[in-house]
């Protein structure tokens, strides 16, 4: 089984993730012990759950490719999951919900045996054809559009958009060029900066926020935000790049501003989804923070436009 041998600016990167975590775990014991009056439950519940989080996540870079590829299929299955819980089902589709669901290992297993071309059309391409026409053999014509639009929304979501961060991990076997351990570099720029989008804009909003907008989808999110979120993830994409990526400064700074402006894009497209739906979060998985897609729906924009970037770049 190959294993990925990791570069030290790695190494170094995921220790430093866990020295935030014991630090923050340590202050919130201190913010216990001196201020009992509050409610710290939720606060201790999201350090929690990081230290499950990155932990899953480091198993996909310290481990066994096959090994990454599995828990990023068990992530996929476990958001379409969440998605088809919130959207209401017919009855009728429950055996074509089977084949939903028959399609991650599928589309996970493109990328075990490095078949680009399968992977990047196997769901928007040949389930997008065959889910629609095994519900037409159903014989139910009663919501068959909306049943067949949603499918297909989780379908493009949880699964060809969130494979993404496999498909970079996975970037040097695809395409013969490289070193396994950059996809692994890569995979971590590309998480880390999506993660420190989110916080970036929520720290530039609260500072300076004051013009809204999105009101109606995400009443929080303002321009300052939005911008100052951007250029932070800019800067750190061109500071990182160099230790982590194949990127040229120029590259890297491109990268980190798609990355802040796409990040921000699926948070709100989630939201809208959410919204919709009636619900303020997708699920109740992750103590703390929600479900599976609040915590990845940035993920499913700037996963796969951060693929296609690196590929259209570099091979």
């Amino acid at each position: 089984m190959f294993k990925l041998l990791l570069p030290p600016p790695l190494l170094w990167a995921l220790g430093g993730v866990f020295v935030l975590l014991v630090l923050a775990s340590v202050a919130i014991r201190v913010l216990e012990a001196r201020k009992p009056e509050k409610n710290w439950l939720e606060l201790k519940l999201r350090i929690k759950t990081w230290w499950w989080i990155v932990g899953c996540f480091s198993l996909t870079l310290l481990g066994s490719v096959p090994l990454a590829l599995v828990v990023f299929a068990l992530i996929s299955f476990l958001a379409l999951k969440e998605y088809l819980t919130l959207c209401a089902t017919r009855t009728a589709d429950h055996v074509v919900l089977f084949w939903a669901y028959l399609s991650i290992p599928l589309q996970y297993y493109w990328l075990g045996i490095h078949w680009y071309g399968m992977f990047i059309i196997f769901i928007p391409v040949y389930i997008f054809l065959f889910v629609p026409m095994r519900m037409v053999l159903i014989g139910e014509t009663q919501g068959f559009l909306k049943a067949a639009a949603s499918l297909q929304w989780g379908l493009m979501i949880s699964v060809f958009c969130l494979s993404h961060m496999a498909a970079v991990l996975t970037l040097p076997q695809l395409t013969g060029i490289g070193v396994p351990a950059q996809g692994a570099m890569m995979l971590f720029y590309l998480v880390a900066l999506t993660q420190l989008n989110d916080v970036a804009q929520y720290l530039w909003g609260k500072s300076f926020g004051k013009r809204k907008i999105a009101p109606k989808v995400s009443p929080n999110k303002t321009l300052a935000g939005l911008l100052g979120g951007v250029l932070t993830t800019g800067l750190l994409g061109w500071l990182l790049g160099p230790l982590l990526t194949p990127f040229s400064p120029q590259h890297a700074a491109l990268a980190g501003l798609l990355i802040g402006s796409m990040g921000f894009i699926g948070d709100i497209v989630i939201s809208a989804v959410k919204r919709d739906i009636g619900v303020k979060d997708s699920g109740r998985l992750l103590p703390g923070h929600g479900g599976i897609l609040d915590r990845l729906d940035s993920l499913t924009y700037t996963a796969p436009l951060f693929f296609h970037y690196v590929h259209y770049l570099y091979f």
